[in-house]
């Protein structure tokens, strides 16, 4: 079960009860009605005129009624809406069903708990469909307060995770707050408007996520930003000028009505995008970005070498029960993936380190301690971004790091899944299946391939609602195109030169 938070919330709920009411964009509602909210449905329901058209007078007074009392200390947004989905193949849930889930919903959240219902806030549960519901909420308690809104969206998932359990729905991850920020739907549509394949947020990840790779310090971090033609702006304390403590960055062209452009912080981009994590990566004891001549020559032999290391050290620590101990080596895959995607300037790669990021991440925000497998990564990274494009060979040494790329992101994909992290475990098993399918543009199919991880059918259900594909042992090559000869010349026609 998926429960997604409108954001911007509303000023003014008569038009979202109205919409919730009628018949959809598509003509998609059908028979919607109350299941849920601070009285019984019965009583809170509009009842139908003789033109057989709904009254709302009386559930927008009763919804208004608080936050009218509040005066000018209510919120300028107060209306809140949650929209509630089960998967596709789940069962039908009944009213009765979908009403406990809604007050498990307002109670988790802590909007409407269990035994407030009189001195909490207004709210109603709406269903015009058989597989979601709407929860509409006014953000005024009835005791004069002001509600707190704490971590909602986290609440919000451990409700659907409980209706999971209690009705036997489709299993989803948690909120591990390893997911990065997705664009909103304004995003969207304004990208679609302007004709862009992507949103400037998704756009703009990559790219700071590809400079932080190949940096090796922060100069260098926002000096390949601006050659890569991002915009960027710094932040500096208002104690101590000198002290850089953040950084926001922009596409040229994406602007705002007034001509100004659209800012997005390290932080909006990815939860490990902050300066101070980015920190973390340059600033390692012992480090050197000083390679030698062997190094600089054979890029791509000693990239794939490193690779290769560090599935060895996962694998190892995983057959002895000491997963935590490779968090650093699956963050630092990130680095090496994106290095790689933009040394050989390939769209395929470039997919495989976006399905990755995620699993990179540690939950909950935390940072991995450095470890030499993590820091050899991210030297590798470092070298194939300044001698990959000078060193690049376009016949067996890229196809053999992508090979060996594949096999880390399915130890990584184990890895996940021995912490029961299953959207994580997705993302890197995604990642693998894209890097098997990225053989074929480099060179033939190698001899001996690789087996797929174990755990592939499993994990392809994690990612509700959009599941990866089942990973082919083999995957197909389609047969490069053959230049059609040229036809005969016609009577009275000239041969065409070659």
């Amino acid at each position: 079960m998926i429960g997604k938070i409108s954001a911007p919330r509303g000023e003014h709920v008569e038009p979202l009860i109205y919409y919730l009411y009628g018949p959809g964009r598509r003509e998609e509602h059908t028979d919607p009605h109350i299941v849920a909210g601070w009285r019984h449905p019965a009583e809170l329901e509009p009842p139908l005129r003789e033109d057989g058209r709904r009254d709302f007078r009386r559930l927008f007074g009763l919804l208004n009624q608080p936050h009218a009392a509040m005066g000018t200390w209510g919120f300028a947004r107060p209306v809140w809406h949650c929209s509630m989905r089960a998967a596709p193949e789940d069962k039908t849930l009944s009213d009765d069903e979908w009403a406990q889930i809604a007050c498990d919903v307002m109670h988790r959240t802590g909007l409407a708990p269990f035994g407030e219902e009189d001195d909490a806030v207004r709210w109603v549960a709406i269903r015009h469909g058989d597989d979601h519901i709407h929860l509409v909420a006014m953000l005024a308690r009835q005791d004069g307060r002001r509600p707190r809104l704490s971590n909602e969206r986290y609440r919000v998932r451990d409700a659907c995770l409980a209706a999971e359990q209690r009705y036997g729905l489709r299993s989803t991850a948690p909120g591990d707050r390893t997911a990065a920020r997705c664009p909103s739907r304004a995003e969207s549509e304004k990208a679609a408007r302007r004709g862009l394949e992507e949103a400037p947020r998704v756009a703009l990840r990559r790219q700071v996520s590809t400079a932080a790779a190949a940096a090796g310090s922060e100069q260098d971090f926002f000096a390949r930003l601006r050659q890569s033609g991002v915009l960027v702006r710094t932040r500096h304390s208002t104690r101590d000028p000198a002290q850089l403590t953040g950084y926001a960055v922009a596409l040229p062209g994406d602007t705002t009505k007034a001509g100004d452009p659209v800012w997005y912080g390290g932080g909006k981009l990815a939860a490990d995008l902050t300066l101070p994590k980015l920190r973390r990566r340059w600033h390692q004891p012992g480090s050197d970005d000083r390679f030698t001549a062997a190094e600089r020559s054979a890029a791509w032999d000693h990239v794939a070498q490193v690779v290769g290391h560090a599935s060895a050290h996962i694998r190892s620590l995983l057959a002895g029960d000491d997963p935590g101990a490779a968090a650093d080596a699956a963050w630092a895959t990130a680095d090496t993936l994106h290095a790689a995607a933009a040394a050989l300037g390939s769209r395929i790669l470039r997919q495989a380190a976006d399905a990755y990021d995620r699993a990179a991440r540690a939950p909950y925000g935390r940072t991995p301690a450095p470890t030499p497998a993590g820091d050899g990564l991210r030297r590798a990274a470092r070298l194939l971004a300044a001698y990959g494009y000078i060193t690049s060979d376009p016949s067996f040494r890229p196809l053999v790091l992508i090979i060996r790329l594949a096999v880390l992101a399915e130890a990584v994909a184990d890895l996940r899944q021995s912490q029961q992290h299953a959207a994580q475990a997705a993302g890197a098993l995604r990642a693998a299946q894209q890097l098997r399918a990225a053989r074929g543009i480099y060179a033939a199919p190698a001899s001996a391939a690789l087996q797929p991880a174990k755990s592939a059918a499993t994990l392809a259900g994690a990612g509700f609602p959009a599941p990866p594909a089942p990973d082919p042992a083999t995957p197909s090559i389609p047969a490069p195109l053959r230049p059609r000869p040229p036809a005969p010349p016609g009577p009275g026609q000239q041969p065409r030169r070659q």
